[in-house]
């Protein structure tokens, strides 16, 4: 078949769509240059790192808007990495993890292999819908994924009616962290890596903290129970008060994720972020539904994420679609490797323009004409 070419008109200005990592601006990389000299290649230690971390914190802070007593802390590894720092340091012996897609899975994975768990309480539901919490005596952690990246569902974030008073809500946001508007009141520990929609790369975790989870860590943390020093919660609780983190972090990291916060809160803080995030999801969703040949792959609406859209194709090859897109400049919408369905998968990001989300829409349609003629 002849190569497809899609007409310099119909491209998006950005035509970066990916789940994660996410398009990071311009302005971000001008800062970068603009600061590196201060602070890359100079000990984290020191005060122009440490200042760093703290905007990091501060910024993270107001962006969720944290209660009182709640903490911002922060580590190295990403959120792969903070499952095992949760295992050793906020999950006690027995969890209840929703299991709707592979990183609840993931998740779910590190504490059955945790010798000090003596039971798991796993809630399953068909990938492209949504598990739901349900109080289990006994049950000290519940867990799960605010945005499932794999499948594109946003499940609720809450407390767990009838729970033990004493039990932690984990939730992992680290697609939903900025782009997704949430009470952190209702969790005690909102975990996220920054390479989604704070536009900055991956190989850092950072976690909000309620008083609870803290005292849990510290109690934890003194208990005879073995974790290793560099998953250790407490460890990190301390570097953090101090603004530093437990090993040399990615500094440029930082500075990028602390540039986008800032943005954000410049914009209009998480309220804005979530409405651009609503109307470039939107108009992906309002799309399929329109087209004959896609359809969202999140049947319920009320559970369709904002910031990773799904969308199922028929009667045309979505691999061969996102093909020739990449080849016209327009990448990363294939869909989730190990979900092996025939569709695309879209980030809707606050850092993505949504003319831009409108014209890679024209340039799907382009394309699926000439790939059916």
């Amino acid at each position: 078949m002849a190569a497809v070419r899609i007409p310099a008109d119909l491209l998006p200005a950005d035509g970066r769509f990916g789940s994660g990592p996410s398009r990071i601006r311009p302005a971000q990389l001008q800062a970068l240059l603009a600061a590196g000299p201060d602070v890359l290649g100079t000990s984290h230690r020191q005060e122009p790192v440490r200042a760093l971390v703290r905007r990091v914190r501060q910024g993270v802070a107001a962006l969720l808007g944290l209660p009182d007593g709640y903490e911002v802390v922060l580590g190295n590894g990403g959120s792969t990495a903070f499952w095992d720092v949760a295992t050793g340091g906020l999950v006690g012996a027995r969890v209840q993890h929703l299991v709707h897609g592979e990183f609840g899975a993931k998740f779910a994975a590190c504490t059955a292999r945790a010798p000090f768990v003596t039971a798991s309480d796993h809630v399953r539901a068909e990938p492209g819908s949504a598990a739901r919490a349900h109080a289990v005596a006994g049950v000290d952690t519940y867990a799960w994924a605010h945005n499932e990246t794999s499948t594109g569902v946003l499940a609720p974030v809450d407390r767990v009616p009838g729970a033990d008073d004493d039990a932690l809500v984990l939730v992992d946001a680290t697609s939903a962290a900025g782009g997704v508007a949430v009470d952190v009141s209702r969790t005690d520990a909102y975990y996220f890596a920054p390479q989604k929609a704070l536009g900055s790369d991956g190989g850092l975790w950072l976690a909000v903290l309620s008083p609870a989870a803290l005292a849990r860590a510290e109690r934890l943390g003194a208990s005879d129970r073995w974790v290793p020093d560099f998953l250790s919660l407490p460890a990190a609780v301390a570097a953090s008060r101090r603004d530093e983190t437990v090993n040399t972090p990615a500094v440029a990291t930082l500075l990028l994720l602390a540039e986008q916060v800032e943005w954000l809160l410049a914009q209009g803080g998480l309220d804005w972020s979530a409405d651009r995030c609503r109307e470039s999801s939107g108009l992906v969703y309002a799309w399929a539904e329109a087209r004959d040949f896609a359809a969202p792959f999140v049947a319920d609406p009320a559970l369709r994420s904002p910031v990773v859209v799904t969308v199922d194709l028929t009667g045309v090859d979505g691999g061969e679609v996102a093909r020739v897109l990449r080849d016209n400049g327009v990448v990363d919408v294939d869909p989730y490797r190990k979900l092996g369905r025939n569709q695309l998968r879209v980030g809707t990001f606050p850092s993505v323009e949504p003319d831009d989300v409108r014209a890679l829409l024209a340039c799907v349609d382009h394309v699926v004409e000439r790939l059916t003629a």
